[in-house]
């Protein structure tokens, strides 16, 4: 991310992801940061990744590649792919 405050826009697209990530594990308890890993969130096993995927694709309007979700470790390597694609870059 290239803007005068780049914290601030992956802040919020935390924000959303963990609200995500809360309704369809339906837990409002979950606390996501930048280095929060799937197995470090109770419920979040390889089924609810996929459900968790479309639905942050649906929240923020994008389609995640095979390609760039191969490479997904961390939420904030997600939130970067979700900023990536707001910028006009492929995903």
């Amino acid at each position: 991310m290239n803007s005068s405050n780049p914290g601030t826009n992956q802040s919020a697209t935390l924000e959303r992801i963990e609200q995500v990530v809360r309704s369809l594990l339906n837990n409002d308890d979950i606390s996501l940061t930048a280095e929060t890993r799937a197995a470090d969130v109770p419920g979040w096993d390889s089924l609810a990744h996929v459900s968790i995927i479309f639905g942050i694709e649906e929240e923020f309007g994008i389609r995640f590649s095979d390609q760039a979700l191969a490479g997904i470790e961390t939420v904030g390597d997600l939130a970067e792919r979700v900023e990536h694609a707001h910028t006009g870059g492929a995903v």
